[in-house]
């Protein structure tokens, strides 16, 4: 597949990014235009609905933080059979320097390479599992590093 395919197949799946919940195109496009050999992590910072969101009825009503759960089931391995590694996976203590933030979880994932990103995101089980996540979370905030 190349980098259109990819960005459309992500963006058809995912959503376009305006609701929060998934990048937008430009973000898709500025992870597949770095170096495709270099390391780098994600570090997510969630907040959690007080009850899952899910955009059909088909779902009982759960907390977010068990509709993540949920996500964290899948998402967990799927990332390490991609390829990828959980860095930390903790509950949100507070802000030491800053402004004061209100967060419930802080995950940082490694990919060694662009490809374990990709592996990970164009997983079938991790696809259909990212509802949980999109109805869990109320808002996310998710920095790319370098390594």
């Amino acid at each position: 597949m190349n980098v259109n395919e990819i960005l459309d197949t992500f963006v058809a799946h995912y959503g376009e990014g305006s609701s929060g919940n998934a990048p937008s195109r430009v973000q898709w496009q500025r992870i597949l235009d770095r170096d495709s050999n270099k390391p780098f992590a994600l570090i997510n910072f969630f907040k959690f609905n007080e009850t899952a969101k899910y955009s059909d009825d088909k779902e009982p009503s759960v907390s977010g933080d068990v509709a993540f759960q949920r996500y964290a089931d899948v998402s967990i391995p799927s990332m390490q059979n991609a390829g990828g590694e959980f860095l930390l996976v903790a509950p949100f203590a507070g802000s030491f320097l800053g402004d004061d933030q209100d967060w419930d979880l802080v995950a940082i994932g490694k990919y060694p390479n662009q490809q374990a990103f990709l592996n990970l995101y164009g997983n079938k089980d991790y696809m259909q599992a990212f509802v949980h996540r999109s109805a869990a979370v109320a808002r996310q905030s998710v920095l790319v590093t370098e390594m």
